[in-house]
C-alpha cells in the first residue's frame, strides 16, 4: 500500500463523615490493600481492595465511622445471616462487620489476619459497648454480645471538614460496605454492571464532580487494579465528559474525524473550510454512521500541527511547526461543539517529543489528544516524499511518558494517543511500546490505494500487536480505489475501528 498522504454494579455513596488517614500508603497484615492518598486535610482518596470481603467490611467501617456504640457481626459465607445483619445494622445506625467463614480461625491464617481478630480490633477502635451476632459467629473480645437497640444515635463525625463520597465496585460482593454506608446516612448511586474504571462510569464522574472538595472512598476488589486512584478521582472531579458520557476515550465510543491542516486543502478536507464550517462538516460526516454499530458516534478533528516540508526551512528539520495560535480557532470551535481534537505531528528530521512539547498549552485541554506520524520521522540524510520514515519504540515511549505525566500532574481525564502506521517498519520494536493508565493507545492504519491492499495491510498490522491497543482506519476521497461508504467501512473493516478519519 502507498503512503497515506498527498503532498459492575457500581455505587457512589455520600456519607456523613470519614476517618481521614495520614498521607501515603498504609498496609495491613492482608497486604497493601488500603491506601490513604491525601490531597489536603479535607480531601483524600482511600482504597479498600482486599480479596477478603471480611477485611473490606472492616476497612469500610474504619473509613466511615470514627466511633460507634456497637456493631452487627455476621459470617461472610452465610448470606441469610448477612441479610439479617444488614437490616439490624441499618436500623441501629452502626457498622456491619464480617468474619471469615463462620468466624473460626483457619488453620493457615495467622492470628493477626483472622476475621475474628480484625472484628475485635475494630470494635475496640470504635469504642463499642456491644455487638450483635447473626449466624454462627463468635468474636474474641471483651465487648458483650447483645441485641442491637431499636434505632441508634447518628454516626459520630470523624473530624473530616466535609462528608465523603464512597464508591463500591459490586453491591452484592460488598453488601456489608453498602450497609455500613447506609447506616451512616449514605446516598446510593447505582452504576451499570461490569464497570470497574470510574473514568468509564458517567454517573460516578458526575457524582465525584459534584462533590469535588470531599474525600473519596473506593471499596471493592476491582479497584485493586487502579494504578493511580488519586489521579482517577481527581480527573473525575473535573467533571469533563465525552459527549456520550464517561472519560475513557475508546470505552464504548467511536469517532469519525476530518483530517488536514488549517488553510491547506491539499493536505486534507479539514483545510478546505474555516473552523465553524469544519465543525458542521465533521458533524455531517459522523451522522452518516448513526445506527451502523453498537457504539455511539462522535464527530472529531485530526489537525496537522507540524507539517512535513519539501525544504529544510530555517531550522533545517524539514518540518513546518504551526503556531499554537493557528490551531486554537479549530480547538476552540471543536471544544464549543463538544468534539475531541487530535494534534498530528510530522516531525521531519526533528523528534516527536520536542514537537509535542511545543503544544503543551493545547494538550493541557481535556479534549485535545495527540497523534504521532512515523511516516514523516526522518533521519539526518532523508527528506519527505522520497522514502517512508520510521520511529523507534523508545522514542514513542518518551512521548507517551511525557504525555501521561502531563495528564496526571494536571488531573486531566485520559487521553487518546494515536500512532499512525501502514507498514510494520514504521514503528520499530513495536512490542516494546509501554502502556499508561492515563492514555488509550490507538494504531491508525492510514494507507491509501485499492481495498484489497488496504485490507491486507490492516490484517498484517494486527498480527502480534501490543495488547490493549485500539484501531483506526482512514478513508481517502481521491486516493482510495474505491473509497468505502460508511456502510462498507463498518461491514468490511473488522474488527470495527474505533476511529475513522477522512482525508
Amino acid at each position: 500500500m502507498r503512503s497515506g498522504r498527498p503532498t459492575r454494579a457500581l455505587l457512589a455513596l455520600s456519607v456523613s463523615g470519614l476517618l481521614l488517614g495520614a498521607a501515603g500508603c498504609t498496609t495491613h497484615d492482608d497486604g497493601p490493600t488500603v491506601a490513604q492518598l491525601a490531597r489536603s486535610s479535607a480531601d483524600s482518596v482511600t482504597v479498600a481492595a482486599q480479596q477478603d470481603p471480611a477485611a473490606r467490611s472492616v476497612a469500610a467501617s474504619r473509613a466511615l465511622f470514627r466511633a460507634s456504640p456497637g456493631a452487627v457481626v455476621a459470617p461472610a459465607s452465610d448470606s441469610a445471616a448477612v441479610r439479617d445483619a444488614a437490616s439490624a445494622a441499618r436500623a441501629a445506625h452502626v457498622p456491619l462487620l464480617l468474619t471469615d467463614d463462620d468466624g473460626r480461625r483457619s488453620s493457615t491464617a495467622s492470628p493477626s489476619t483472622s476475621g475474628r481478630d480484625r472484628v475485635a480490633a475494630e470494635l475496640d477502635r470504635l469504642g463499642a459497648d456491644w455487638y450483635q451476632a447473626e449466624g454462627d459467629v463468635t468474636v474474641d473480645t471483651d465487648v458483650p454480645e447483645q441485641d442491637a437497640p431499636d434505632g441508634g444515635d447518628a454516626p459520630q463525625a470523624t473530624g473530616a471538614s466535609r462528608p465523603a463520597t464512597v464508591v463500591v465496585a459490586d453491591r452484592d460482593a460488598d453488601r456489608a460496605a453498602v450497609t455500613t454506608a447506609e447506616a451512616a446516612g449514605a446516598r446510593v448511586v447505582v452504576m451499570p454492571d461490569g464497570v470497574t474504571d470510574p473514568a468509564a462510569a458517567p454517573d460516578v464522574v458526575t457524582a465525584l464532580h459534584e462533590r469535588a472538595d470531599h474525600p473519596t472512598v473506593l471499596v471493592g476488589t476491582a479497584f485493586g487494579d487502579l494504578p493511580d486512584p488519586r489521579w482517577t478521582v481527581r480527573a473525575a472531579e473535573s467533571g469533563w465528559q465525552l459527549p456520550h458520557g464517561g472519560q475513557r476515550p475508546f470505552d464504548g465510543h467511536r469517532y469519525v474525524a476530518l483530517y488536514g491542516a488549517p488553510g491547506a486543502p491539499v493536505l486534507g478536507v479539514l483545510g478546505e473550510q474555516d473552523p465553524a464550517a469544519t465543525v458542521r462538516r465533521a458533524e455531517g460526516t459522523a451522522k452518516e454512521y448513526d445506527g451502523l454499530g453498537d457504539e455511539p458516534v462522535t464527530p472529531a478533528m485530526e489537525v496537522i500541527a507540524t507539517v512535513a516540508a519539501g525544504d529544510a526551512g530555517a531550522d533545517g528539520d524539514y518540518s513546518t511547526e504551526l503556531p499554537a495560535s493557528t490551531l486554537e480557532p479549530y480547538v476552540d470551535a471543536a471544544t464549543d461543539a463538544g468534539m475531541p481534537v487530535i494534534l498530528d505531528l510530522q516531525p521531519g528530521r526533528s523528534d516527536f517529543l520536542s514537537q509535542a512539547k511545543r503544544y503543551e498549552s493545547l494538550l493541557a485541554k481535556p479534549n485535545v489528544w495527540l497523534a504521532l506520524d512515523p511516516e514523516w520521522r526522518l533521519t539526518a540524510d532523508q527528506v519527505p516524499l522520497e522514502q517512508i520514515g520510521s520511529v523507534s519504540a523508545s522514542e514513542v515511549n518518551e512521548v507517551s511518558s511525557w504525555l501521561a505525566d502531563l495528564v496526571r500532574s494536571k488531573g486531566l481525564p485520559p487521553k487518546a494517543f494515536v500512532l499512525h502506521q501502514f507498514r510494520l517498519s514504521m514503528i520499530q520494536d513495536r512490542s516494546s511500546l509501554r502502556s499508561h493508565p492515563e492514555l488509550d493507545v490507538l494504531i491508525h492504519v492510514d494507507g491509501q490505494g485499492s481495498q484489497p491492499d488496504k485490507q491486507a495491510t490492516w490484517k498484517a498490522l494486527h498480527q502480534d500487536a501490543p495488547d490493549g491497543v485500539h484501531w483506526g482506519w482512514k478513508n481517502f476521497y481521491d486516493e482510495d480505489a474505491p473509497m468505502l461508504s460508511p456502510e462498507q467501512t463498518m461491514a468490511d473493516v473488522q474488527p470495527t475501528p474505533s476511529l475513522i478519519t477522512y482525508q
